[in-house]
């Protein structure tokens, strides 16, 4: 038998992909688990979804609620989903085998495959992860047919403006040669404003990241109506500084400058590393090249929606294989110690080289775990948000230069 019969025949990822196309969008995981014990000799299994924190993985085996979640970070589980490697644990009476559970970088959680004791593991990790992608495609289809996943993922209730702006996201963390990408809101069960927004074509990768005004629903809704021009203005075929016009006109027409949105609109070539970059209002940028942190200035410009009719310019820079960029709201680098000092003066440079060695769908949240500490405990006065950016480039073009 061929390496494609194999693929298509019984347990193969397109047997797989069958069973998973035919099953009710709320039963997948059973119809996963029927595969597993059919196909691979599985004992039992269960899949646990990432937080909205990025903190805790959800079990989903039975009906949400009703088992304990595990640490994103000190379990077994919490290893499979770091690493992104599977991760097998052998005790006495058996084996389990913890699998990420993603698509295209972005982590959604992980699954747990067990067997009895004596099982060689070695090569069903290959057939068992392919379960495991195959499961994580189908997921994201699912979520938008029912509410059993989304549901799973709540260690916690969600404000009405945390919904809304979750619903608007493009997901946490995004991959492909060229770049990585990790983004986190945080209180991530009460955000409001603040939002991000990427999306990839062939040649480009456009991201945007913004700072909404105001608070609760409000701020939620500003956000909603600024993301949604700014993406009917990207998907016409329209350049960097038209998108922003469009979003702006959109945001003034609505509120008449009573409230507006502060946003950064960057399109990388990847090709070149060429960036086209339109600063209006915030968020902050920093870059991390060569071991030297810097705050990377930008020509501020106004914010969408704050006057009629506003221009937009595009600046220039480019990036080099291994720069990282961090983008982060007011709720970050405006956090103040109880001596006075704000985070974005020392603290994130010392935050910056700590993760360093982390990969981007990792390090917003390690950086956000800091703001507490920092201020000295209490609440957080405002929402926040780290989006990382690691360049790679394209292999085999030119992306060579000086850099900006």
């Amino acid at each position: 038998m061929t390496e494609g019969e194999r693929g298509e025949g019984a347990g193969g990822r397109g047997d797989v992909e069958r069973v998973l196309r035919e099953a009710a969008p709320h039963d997948l995981f059973e119809a996963v688990r029927g595969v597993l014990a059919r196909d691979h000799g599985a004992v039992g299994a269960e899949l646990l979804m990432a937080d909205y924190a990025s903190a805790w993985l959800q079990p989903v085996t039975a009906r949400p609620y009703t088992a304990d979640s595990v640490s994103a970070y000190s379990s077994v589980e919490g290893r499979a989903f770091g690493s992104q490697e599977p991760h097998v644990v052998a005790v006495s009476d058996g084996t389990t085998v913890h699998l990420p559970v993603s698509v295209r970088g972005d982590r959604l959680g992980v699954l747990s495959v067990r067997y009895p004791a004596g099982v060689r593991i070695g090569g069903l990790l290959g057939p068992l992860q392919e379960v495991a992608d195959a499961l994580a495609h189908e997921i994201l289809v699912a979520d938008r047919d029912t509410d059993f996943f989304l549901q799973a993922r709540r260690a916690q209730r969600l404000t009405l403006a945390a919904e809304m702006q979750w619903q608007l996201l493009p997901g946490r963390s995004c991959s492909r040669p060229e770049y990585d990408l990790g983004a986190q809101l945080e209180p991530a069960y009460a955000i409001f404003g603040d939002s991000f927004d990427w999306s990839a074509s062939p040649d480009h990768l456009t991201l945007t990241v913004n700072n909404g005004m105001g608070e609760g629903i409000d701020a939620a809704l500003l956000t909603g109506l600024a993301v949604s021009a700014l993406r009917n203005a990207r998907r016409a075929g329209l350049g960097l500084a038209d998108q922003a016009a469009l979003a702006d006109q959109a945001v003034y027409g609505q509120y008449q400058g009573r409230l507006h949105l502060a946003m950064l609109l960057l399109r990388f070539a990847l090709d070149t590393g060429e960036v086209e970059v339109i600063d209006a209002g915030s968020p902050r940028v920093w870059r991390l090249r060569g071991g030297t942190v810097e705050p990377f200035g930008l020509e501020a410009q106004l914010p969408l929606g704050m006057f009629e009719d506003t221009v937009y310019t595009c600046q220039r820079f480019r990036m080099l294989p291994g720069d990282r960029l961090f983008f982060l709201s007011d709720g970050v680098y405006d956090v103040v110690s109880p001596a006075g000092e704000p985070y974005g003066l020392h603290a994130l440079t010392r935050a910056v080289m700590n993760t360093r060695l982390l990969p981007p769908s990792q390090v917003p949240r390690a950086l956000l775990e800091e703001l507490p500490g920092y201020r000295g405990g209490g609440d957080a006065a405002d929402d926040a948000m780290v989006v990382c950016l690691d360049w790679h480039g394209r292999p085999g073009a030119d992306s060579g230069g000086a850099g900006g």
